[in-house]
């Protein structure tokens, strides 16, 4: 686990790994368990992502994603929006814009943290150190491609969470 997850506060964690009991945890589903809207939008060219107050709902959070992004990718964007919510609340500000390389005005250091969330809520090391297991056991030719299936994310995302990049 990354320094960020462990210094959220315990009930954000709790809450979170209330959804985190089988692959793929649903990222969308621990938004709602938070607060947070996640709407798929049309956003400009080139950005991936962003989180803002919802102008709907007062003292809330939206997250937008880019429906013309794959599937998986909206799924890391949606964790990594998450992870700024998370982690970075008191700087979002009017919002944070996330562009394809998940920079934002935020210094790429607030950026990393928000990308270690982000695989802490996508691929909690307990599921995937059992997934690890079971391919091994099963005989998996390819477990970074099995893993990423089972994950639902990208197969350098899991090169990353395996310590492999």
């Amino acid at each position: 686990m990354s320094k960020e997850w462990l210094s959220i506060a315990p009930e954000l964690r709790d809450t979170i790994q209330a959804h985190q009991e089988e692959a793929p945890v649903k990222v969308s589903t621990i938004c709602r368990a938070l607060g947070l809207a996640v709407k798929a939008a049309t956003l400009p060219p080139g950005i991936s992502g962003e989180i803002r107050p919802d102008p709907d709902a007062p003292g809330h959070f939206i997250i937008r994603v880019n429906r013309h992004d794959s599937d998986r990718r909206q799924r890391f964007t949606v964790a990594h929006e998450l992870g700024h919510f998370l982690y970075h609340r008191d700087q979002i500000g009017s919002g944070i814009k996330d562009d394809a390389l998940y920079r934002s005005s935020l210094s790429d250091r607030r950026e990393a943290e928000a990308n270690r969330l982000a695989a802490d809520i996508l691929m909690p090391q307990n599921l995937v150190d059992a997934a690890l297991v079971s391919a091994r056991e099963i005989g998996v030719a390819d477990v970074v491609e099995y893993l990423a299936d089972l994950f639902d994310v990208s197969e350098a995302a899991m090169k990353i969470r395996l310590g492999m990049i």
